[in-house]
């Protein structure tokens, strides 16, 4: 059983605590079991981070780094173990999760930067005899709620910028994949973080809630979908806490008739069926400009079909299983949808929902408009909506009708369609030839609309302004 970290004391949670199977997806079978930790066993997490904190926060920067350099040192030796850990509760591919390490590591790397991401500025004779100075101060215990569907690569987005600039952090791993983050935070206490520095509390919405109202956690940053992120930028603002709540997604690949048939087939198959299609950067509307649909379909199809699905942990498996059975069932139900709203059926992944697992095989949809549920909500999984559109302006109207504002790509071999495209559509990351537009490390994750809530993204600079806050200094002598 899976038992909470609390400074360095490996804790089971407070007696009454409820248990949650966690599963292996692609045999459905029940592989550990994680505690439902309550107020009492947040308020321990954030006691022992707020005890820490008083050290720590005082810590020279050089011997931070020196520890978090021993950190990155130790997720490269457990590399592989990283991987299968997450292949083996989530369920993607290895080579998927490898992708997910490896990503994680990245934020690692840029966090070993902090004695130039640190440094703040001076102006002397501001006036006569006067200088002024920005010193860069942590803001306290920080907390991070990441998702189920990157259980070693979200938690690296969050918590080693936020100790490195000297913050202490509580961490509630997702109930339904919380392996990976009990095993992050083994690794750092082994590279030689001091006990409380990082403390692990797991749990669902009871431990949300009470992450949320603590008043000694001063930042929370979360992952997870629109309507939660909604409520915990609410209700963490309303108690006076930093805030970066990253939301769902509903993103759009623009395919212009000049695009190269064999860049855009891969790609598109690499963006809507990758990780199963449980990402927020998936491309979840593939929209057809003019003729482009008369050399997408059919290659799409065809493509699709011979696609592998199987167990992650199996060499030559493309798609793997989907998290829960309740979550397989509910995008099923979504493809049920769009044919009752006049969508075409070109690929039924459906077929493989009768294997041991929760599986569900691409699926493509055609002739799917904005208004239809399969065309502007969520689904998080592995289907594709096919949509048409007359002109590159008519595309961008399309894009821009969602209420969420993640990722938009495109495909052209135009400059100026791609340029047009960069400035008017309402996505944080744009890609121009590219599946994925996902930023590296050292560039904010920078989704709009109801894709984010809050001022500072995650990661890159906009990572370490969120976890530290500015003091002006004026000084005469």
């Amino acid at each position: 059983m899976i038992r909470n970290l609390i400074g360095a004391e490996s804790r089971a949670p407070a007696d009454g605590a409820d248990w949650l199977p966690v599963y292996n997806p692609a045999t459905g079978e029940v592989i550990d079991q994680v505690p439902l930790s309550g107020a009492g066993d947040v308020d321990a997490a954030v006691r022992a981070a707020a005890g820490a904190y008083r050290d720590w926060s005082r810590t020279a920067v050089m011997d931070r780094v020196r520890l978090m350099f021993r950190f990155k040192a130790l997720l490269e030796e457990h590399f592989e173990e990283l991987a299968a850990i997450v292949t083996r509760h989530h369920g993607k591919t290895l080579d998927e999760a490898r992708g997910e390490v490896r990503r994680g590591i990245e934020v690692v790397d840029f966090a070993c930067g902090a004695p130039t991401l640190l440094q703040g500025r001076t102006l002397r004779d501001v006036s006569g005899g006067v200088d002024q100075d920005l010193y860069r101060y942590p803001v306290g215990v920080c907390a991070g709620i990441p998702p189920f569907n990157f259980p070693v690569m979200i938690p690296l987005w969050m918590f080693p910028l936020a100790v490195v600039a000297g913050n202490t952090f509580v961490l509630k791993p997702s109930e339904r994949t919380p392996l990976g983050g009990a095993r992050l935070a083994e690794l750092f206490l082994e590279a030689g973080f001091p006990p409380g520095v990082l403390n692990v509390v797991h749990g669902a919405r009871d431990a949300v809630e009470a992450l949320l109202a603590h008043p000694a956690v001063s930042a929370i940053s979360f992952v997870g979908s629109a309507p939660v992120a909604r409520h915990v930028y609410t209700q963490a603002a309303a108690n006076s806490k930093r805030v970066q709540a990253l939301g769902g997604a509903k993103n759009h690949i623009v395919v212009m008739p000049d695009a190269d048939p064999a860049l855009v087939i891969p790609a598109i198959l690499n963006s809507a069926f990758g990780n199963a299609g449980e990402r927020c950067l998936a491309g979840s509307v593939a929209v057809a400009v003019g003729r482009a649909a008369e050399g997408l379909l059919d290659p799409l199809r065809d493509a699709a079909s011979k696609m592998v699905v199987g167990p992650g942990d199996e060499e030559g498996v493309q798609v793997g299983p989907l998290i829960r059975a309740e979550h397989r069932d509910r995008v099923a139900a979504y493809v049920e949808k769009g044919v009752g709203e006049g969508a075409e059926l070109v690929v039924d992944g459906r077929h493989e929902m009768s294997r041991r697992g929760f599986f569900l095989g691409p699926t493509i949809l055609d002739r799917v408009t904005p208004g239809m549920a399969v065309g502007r909500e969520e689904i998080f999984g592995p289907v594709l909506s096919i949509s048409r559109a007359a002109t590159l302006d008519e595309a961008i109207e399309q894009a821009n009708q969602s209420s969420l504002g993640n990722m938009a790509t495109i495909f052209t071999r135009s400059g100026r369609a791609g340029r047009e495209f960069r400035e008017r559509v309402e996505s944080g990351m744009t890609g121009i030839n590219v599946p994925v537009a996902q930023p590296f490390a050292f560039f904010p994750f920078s989704g709009w609309k109801g894709s984010f809530f809050g001022d500072l993204h995650v990661h890159g600079t906009d990572g370490i302004d969120f976890y530290t806050r500015k003091k002006v200094v004026v000084t005469r002598w």
